[in-house]
């Protein structure tokens, strides 16, 4: 009997594992247990494990629709709308009559900034469901990011038409009519959507943030305090308020709106941040950190505030915090592109551009339409010298988000430090059409004015960006530049005090301040103020750096200035500008060995800087090292192709080595095309048609660097009048053969060719 019951026991045990392996085998079961686990994951905000499930279950049934939904759904919640698209592509595939999921993926498109593919969505959905306002908002969101903003307002103007209850398409009504310089048609349109709903708060919160803008604070405050009435447990009227006091100097009014905020609403992420951010914008970076570390406590498997926890802890430079936060995320999920970006933002702060660069191109090959990654690989190549193609990758961040700020600002600062106005101005434009009440944009813009001599429009676009951010030090900069031009340097002085007074390390304030001192003479004063800021900030390396310039230019207090710039040089490897003084200021003290090891560690320190090479390459000139000169120049080439100085240089030093007379004349071309007003590449190009054989051709040139030198109130050279007065003696103008010789000798009596001089003026 025992033996029968036992047998019975192994049946019943084993019909159990069979059925549940034959369990475990169905793929309907099985593709159902992982749906079933992934919307666990998902209702618990834990979206990567989501992610996972859902991933499980399309593999066990690829045709299997709800999976696809739930993971696109997924991936927006992630912020990967590139992922998301493919999965509503492959949903649609399977449901092509689900127009509103199709509408979900054409504005997914859109945000992606994957326009023509959206188009292809809005023009079906136009097809077959004309009278569908979704479908018109959809379109009106394609032609807004597409820069069309009268089309974006005539197909929310059709929303309205088709859905005239609803105040949510009024809304977007009033933003379009914003960006398209329609105010007085925006505030209209807001006072119609909160008559039609009274409790609509964001648009009480946009009207408040007119208002601010046109500095009609109480009516904003007034908007602000009733959409927190209306509904306490939105933040975003409580940050409105808090930014319309920090607006109007009240820092303590915000700080305690902020804190209120964050008693009455402890577990909103946006409360956190808000609080840190102005801590951190106060220089308060303890509280800043303090505020958000309480926050991931909170919710530690957020994935979105570890993210912006990692964000602002680079921000504050607290990187091994953030390298062990960034690396758990990267551990769960090696292609994460947000990870990758903070890891390379990292890796730049370290010094270690390459591997910023190199993590940024896998990202960029993985995500070709991320934005953010095309921006920071720009700003990763720009820092290794690579400025053109940094510039591509700019330009190609805009061209999929034009709404980048970051990639404007970019651009902008390579334009400025080009000198292309232009192109400034071009980029400062943008910077004011995405940030209207911001600042930046209209002193950006005033700084192109100023430089192409349009004061008036310079100093209008100075008074609004004071207008607008009167605690903003941007503003006051400019005008103490734009005084300074003016040569009314008292002026000039008190705007760059006002500035420092708002930024107290703003490094553009400061050399302001300095160069109204020198303007002025007062070279002593000037060393006094930039002392008593770099005891306020001992560790900035510009700083540092312009002591050591003032000492070096306009004290010659050569010893000092050495020091300074060494400093400089320690507390930033990368201070390019404090190297090449230092290396300067060395050859300058007759220490060649030694300003040309500076140039060399520099170099070391900045491989892709091709200044640099060309400093070195300058360094070997003097000392008569024409084999180390080119190779330096040639280095500089390499770096940046068209380099017109590198061009020029390579040039002349070619002659000296016996290279080949075509190819100079071909660098000093190049060279001349770029800079037609420089003496000194003209001279190369007249001095490369006389070792030709060419010599009328080298006298019009040689003629054009006198004029040149002339012309601009430059130095005397001697190597002009040299090499004019051996053309003209080819070119049998004796007179001023002699002339030219006889200068060369007035100027420098131990000239190099002073001997041959002489015996060609006793010929003569």
């Amino acid at each position: 009997m025992r033996l029968i019951s036992t047998w019975c026991s192994v049946l019943a045990v084993t019909l159990i594992a069979v059925s549940l392996s034959a369990c475990s085998l169905d793929p309907s079961a099985r593709k159902q247990s992982y749906f079933r686990s992934g919307t666990q994951y998902y209702a618990k905000g834990q979206y990567p494990q989501a992610v996972v499930q859902f991933t499980n279950a399309i593999r066990v049934d690829p045709g299997y629709a709800d999976a696809h939904l739930q993971l696109a759904q997924t991936y927006v919640k992630l912020q990967q709308p590139d992922r998301a698209c493919d999965e509503f592509a492959e949903l649609l595939k399977l449901q092509p009559g689900d127009y509103k999921d199709r509408i979900v993926m054409a504005n997914l498109l859109t945000a992606g900034h994957r326009f023509s593919e959206a188009k292809d969505q809005t023009q079906l959905l136009l097809r077959v469901r004309p009278d569908d306002p979704a479908v018109h908002a959809a379109i009106s969101a394609l032609q807004a990011a597409q820069g069309n903003i009268p089309g974006a307002i005539a197909e929310m103007q059709r929303t309205i038409e088709l859905a005239p209850a609803r105040w949510e398409p009024r809304l977007t009504l009033a933003l379009l009519q914003f960006r398209n310089g329609q105010p007085d048609a925006a505030e209209a349109t807001l006072l119609k959507v909160i008559a039609m709903s009274p409790s609509a708060i964001p648009a009480r919160t946009l009207l408040g943030n007119y208002y601010q803008s046109n500095h009609r604070f109480r009516e904003a405050e007034q908007q602000f305090q009733k959409a927190v009435a209306i509904d306490a447990t939105d933040f975003e009227p409580r940050r409105a308020l808090a930014n319309l006091y920090i607006a109007e100097g009240d820092k303590a009014a915000a700080e305690q709106v902020l804190q209120q905020a964050r008693h009455d609403l402890p577990h909103n992420p946006d409360v956190f941040l808000a609080l840190s951010n102005f801590y951190f914008t106060n220089g308060d970076t303890n509280k800043a950190v303090a505020e958000y570390d309480a926050l991931y406590q909170d919710q530690p498997k957020d994935l979105q505030v570890k993210k912006k926890y990692i964000q602002l802890l680079i921000q504050v430079k607290l990187y091994d915090e953030a390298r062990r936060l960034d690396d758990e995320i990267l551990k769960a999920d090696a292609g994460d592109d947000d990870a990758l970006l903070y890891r390379s933002q990292m890796q730049i702060s370290d010094g270690d551009i390459a591997d910023a660069a190199q993590t940024l191109q896998f990202v960029v090959k993985n995500a070709p339409n991320n934005s953010e990654a095309h921006y920071a690989l720009g700003v990763a190549l720009d820092k290794q010298g690579f400025t053109d193609r940094a510039e591509g990758e700019w330009r190609q961040a805009l061209s999929l988000n034009p709404n980048l700020l970051d990639a404007e600002r970019a651009l902008a600062d390579a334009a400025m430090e080009q000198g292309d106005m232009n192109t400034l101005q071009d980029a400062a434009n943008q910077l004011i059409r995405l940030q209207p009440a911001a600042p930046e944009g209209y002193a950006l813009r005033a700084v192109s004015n100023m430089n192409l001599n349009q004061y008036p429009q310079a100093e209008q676009d100075i008074r609004r960006a004071i207008e607008i951010a009167p605690q903003s030090a941007y503003g006051y900069v400019e005008l103490g530049n734009l005084r300074f031009l003016q040569k009314r340097y008292d002026e000039a002085s008190a705007a760059y005090q006002q500035a420092l007074e708002r930024n107290a390390g703003s490094f553009d304030a400061l050399r302001g301040l300095v160069n109204t001192f020198v303007a002025q003479k007062q070279v002593d004063q000037a060393i006094v103020r930039v002392n008593e800021q770099i005891a306020k900030f001992p560790n900035d390396s510009n700083f540092r750096n312009l002591l050591g310039s003032l000492l070096y230019h306009n004290k010659k207090d050569l010893n000092a200035a050495e020091n300074a710039l060494e400093k400089a040089t320690a507390l930033d490897q990368h201070n390019v500008d404090a190297w090449m003084q230092l290396s300067e200021l060395r050859a300058d003290k007759g220490e060649i060995d030694q300003a040309v090891a500076t140039g060399e560690r520099a170099l070391s320190e900045n491989p892709h800087r091709p200044k640099l090479s060309i400093l070195v390459g300058n360094l070997y000139e003097s000392k008569a090292d024409w084999e180390k000169a080119q190779d330096a120049y040639q280095n500089a080439l390499v770096l940046s192709p068209q380099n017109p100085v590198a061009s020029n240089d390579l040039a002349r030093v070619m002659l000296h080595t016996g290279g080949s007379f075509d190819t100079a004349l071909a660098l000093a071309q190049t060279a001349h095309r770029a800079l037609p007003e420089s003496p000194g590449v003209a001279d190369t190009l007249g001095w490369i048609y006389y070792q030709k054989g060419i010599y009328p051709l080298a006298v019009t040139y040689l003629q054009q660097a006198l004029s040149l030198v002339q012309q601009n109130k430059l130095p005397d050279n001697p190597d002009i009048h040299y090499h004019l007065a051996m053309a003209y003696q080819k070119t049998r103008q004796p007179v001023l053969a002699r002339q030219n010789f006889e200068q060369v000798l007035k100027i420098d009596p131990n000239y190099r060719s002073a001997s041959e001089i002489k015996r060609e003026l006793s010929g003569l």
